[in-house]
């Protein structure tokens, strides 16, 4: 296997220590793919992406595919995540996608990611799945002055709104280093092991089969069809998706080789915040949030009354390196809440946050392989956008048009050197985290 980090971070034996698995309505382990076996479509990967495909392919299509997963659903970033349903997805402004592909790219891109959050509440719904829900809108935070006034002179967008610090205070989202923020209507919070384990439920209530522990080990072109190896079977299928994200086998196809570059992202949840440790903060609103640092923040107060607080910033994914990390977490968060100070982690855990050579997300068939599709590159925004995603891939998965924006089908560029990635990533951090406590 291709992978960039140490072999800790792919054990699916071991479930991350997360306040979601310890909350969560599980579902029963799914049983590996034994023996021979032939389906229309295989889907590698039983997250938001695989699963919102196999739902389409189903319910729109009648196809009844068949899902692989290393481990088992909700196992990887699906069930890691903070449970942000918002917009994003890629790295790139509107400005930078009009650049590169036309304004009607910019404004089909900013669509989408409409429609994704309400793909996301539509599924919710539709499958009644419980999800304690947060209120509706996010806030990018800014760090300092000098960031808010960078708020304030950019191009109005809709839907948005500027706070000052007066005002962010009286909706009970204060702190010391919050200069401001840039508000935004749309996004929703949840509990996003739910929501992947409700998905899966809801495609095998739909004929779609889920093997778990199936990792992918092999996979070949032979005639008109596709064969998947695991350790235990083997799949035939006329069509294939990886939707594998940060935790994808570069080497399945060899095509995926320095096209990504997953990231450490680390989450820690509190014990249950008093009310009078909240009014000392300041901070009572349970809105998403997230700060205006390279090197970023976001955070939330849950429905139950823990704090939800993640960052980035980790360069390894070694037991005892990702134990350090959480020091270092901690003590900024701390340092941006210090009347939570006395509220012990009892979670921490980590995942990989999925970019790509092209700073966008890549679904579409894979270049000069027919049959052969990929869905992946949500850019710590997967939530929302990886399920729309799922959704749309279906179409060319059935022999159809394929419907995503024009820039989730640009082929993404490899990372160069992609042999340096990882100290690459060590290198830049530092610096950015340089030019955060700059600017």
């Amino acid at each position: 296997m291709a992978r960039l980090y140490e072999p800790a971070a792919y054990d699916t034996a071991q479930w991350p220590d997360s306040y979601w698995r310890a909350t969560s309505q599980k579902l029963p382990p799914l049983p590996p793919l034994t023996g021979d076996a032939e389906t229309e479509v295989a889907i590698i990967g039983a997250g938001y992406a695989g699963l919102n495909a196999a739902l389409e392919l189903a319910e729109s299509h009648g196809i009844r595919a068949t899902v692989l997963d290393a481990g088992q659903p909700g196992w990887g970033a699906s069930g890691r995540n903070a449970g942000f349903a918002c917009m994003g997805g890629t790295s790139l402004e509107g400005s930078q996608i009009a650049r590169m592909l036309g304004a009607e790219a910019a404004a089909e891109w900013k669509t989408f990611e409409r429609a994704a959050i309400e793909r996301v509440r539509d599924n919710l719904a539709r499958y009644a799945i419980a999800h304690h829900p947060g209120p509706e809108g996010e806030v990018c935070l800014a760090h300092s002055p000098r960031r808010f006034r960078a708020m304030c002179e950019a191009p109005p967008e809709p839907d948005t709104a500027l706070w000052d610090r007066d005002e962010l205070a009286a909706r009970g989202l204060a702190g010391p280093g919050f200069h401001g923020g840039l508000s935004r209507a749309q996004g929703f919070g949840l509990q996003p092991l739910d929501y992947v384990l409700g998905l899966a439920r809801a495609a095998q209530a739909a004929g779609v089969t889920i093997q778990g522990d199936s990792a992918v080990c092999a996979l070949k072109r032979d005639g008109a069809a596709w064969v998947l190896q695991t350790a235990t079977g083997r799949l035939r299928a006329r069509r294939v998706l990886v939707a594998t994200n940060g935790y994808s086998d570069e080497a399945l196809p060899e095509w995926l080789g320095g096209r990504i570059f997953p990231v450490l992202s680390a989450i820690l949840v509190t014990r249950a915040l008093t009310p009078d440790e909240r009014a000392a903060q300041g901070w009572t609103s349970q809105l998403m949030a997230y700060d205006s640092r390279r090197v970023l923040h976001y955070f939330r107060l849950l429905p139950c009354g823990r704090f939800l607080f993640g960052g980035r910033g980790g360069t390894s994914a070694d037991p005892a390196a990702l134990a350090a990390f959480h020091t270092t977490l901690r003590a900024e968060f701390e340092a941006m809440f210090p009347a939570f100070a006395g509220a012990q982690t009892q979670h921490y855990w980590a995942g990989f946050v999925c970019l790509t050579g092209s700073l966008a997300p890549y679904c579409a068939e894979v270049p000069d392989q027919t049959g052969l599709f990929a869905a992946l590159g949500w850019h710590g925004n997967g939530v929302a956008a990886a399920s729309a995603a799922g959704r749309a891939i279906a179409a060319p998965l059935a022999g159809l048009a394929n419907p995503v924006p024009r820039l989730m089908q640009q082929p993404p560029r490899r990372f160069w050197p992609a042999g340096l990635r990882r100290p690459m990533l060590t290198l830049g951090i530092g610096l950015a985290k340089a030019l955060d406590r700059w600017r």
